[in-house]
C-alpha cells in the first residue's frame, strides 16, 4: 500500500538535509512531487507550516496523509516504507547502531565546529575554531576507515545511512574553504574522505540534487551579504 500513496517532499535547493531525503528516495526508486522552498530563511508556505509545525523547516516527506519530519528520521522511514532498491540502512543492529552514533556526531559536532568558524570574532579565534574542525575532521576519517572496510563508502560498496548522513558536510566545508583560505579536506589527513566525497558527488543518485561548489558559495555570499 505504501507504494500507491501519493509522496511529496518539501525541501531547497541549498539545504544539505533536504539532499538526505532527496537521495534516500532516489535509492529506493520511490516517484514524488518535489516541492522547493526557495527562500526558506526568508518565507515558508503554509504548506511547510502546517506539516512541520513543530519546527518549520525543511525537509518534510508527505505520504499519503502523514507527515515525516527530520531529515534523518525521513531516511530511516523511506527505507522501511519501501522494499524496493537496496536497503539503506545495514541489517546487523550493532552496525545499524553505529551508523546512527556516526550520524549524531555529523549533525552534533561537525555543524557546531561550522559555526564556530564562521562565527569567529578574530583571526585568533577563527584558528582555533578551525583546529576544532580539523580534529572533528580526522575523528570522521578515523570512522570512514573502519565502516568503509577499505571500500569506497561508509557503507561499503554502495551509499548507505551514514553516506547520506556525512554527505551535508561537504556544502558547508567547501563554503568555509572559500571563504578562510583554508583547505579542511586535503590528501595529507582526510584522505579516505577527499576520495569518498569524489566518489559521492558522482554518484548517481547524488548528482541531480547536489549543487555545486560554485552554487553553494555564491548562495553563502548571497546570505551573508558577502561580496
Amino acid at each position: 500500500m505504501a507504494q500507491n500513496d501519493t509522496v511529496k517532499l518539501i525541501g531547497s535547493w541549498s539545504s544539505p538535509f533536504a539532499l538526505r531525503a532527496r537521495v534516500a528516495l532516489h535509492l529506493k526508486s520511490v516517484k514524488y512531487e518535489y516541492l522547493d522552498e526557495p527562500d526558506v530563511l526568508k518565507s515558508k508556505s503554509e504548506l511547510l507550516l502546517k506539516s512541520n509545525p513543530i519546527f518549520k523547516k525543511v525537509p518534510v516527506l508527505i505520504h499519503g496523509d502523514v507527515s515525516i519530519c527530520e531529515s534523518l528520521n525521513i531516511v530511516q522511514y523511506v527505507d522501511e516504507a519501501w522494499s524496493s532498491g537496496p536497503s539503506i540502512l545495514p541489517s546487523h543492529p550493532y552496525d545499524r547502531a553505529n551508523a546512527r552514533f556516526w550520524a549524531l556526531y555529523v549533525d552534533d559536532k561537525m555543524f557546531a565546529s561550522f559555526d564556530a568558524v564562521g562565527g569567529a570574532k578574530d583571526d585568533e579565534g577563527r584558528m582555533a575554531a578551525a583546529g576544532k574542525l580539523m580534529e572533528c575532521l580526522a575523528t570522521l576519517e578515523e570512522a570512514f576507515q573502519k565502516s568503509s572496510k577499505g571500500l569506497g563508502f561508509f557503507g561499503g560498496e554502495n551509499i548507505g545511512f551514514l553516506d547520506l548522513a556525512c554527505g551535508t558536510i561537504l556544502g558547508p566545508v567547501s563554503v568555509i574553504e572559500a571563504f578562510s583560505g583554508i583547505k579542511f579536506l586535503r590528501q595529507e589527513t582526510t584522505p579516505g574522505l577527499v576520495q569518498w566525497a569524489e566518489k559521492f558527488r558522482a554518484h548517481e543518485a547524488v548528482k541531480p540534487y547536489m549543487p555545486t561548489v560554485e552554487e553553494f558559495i555564491a548562495f553563502a555570499k548571497k546570505k551573508f551579504n558577502v561580496e
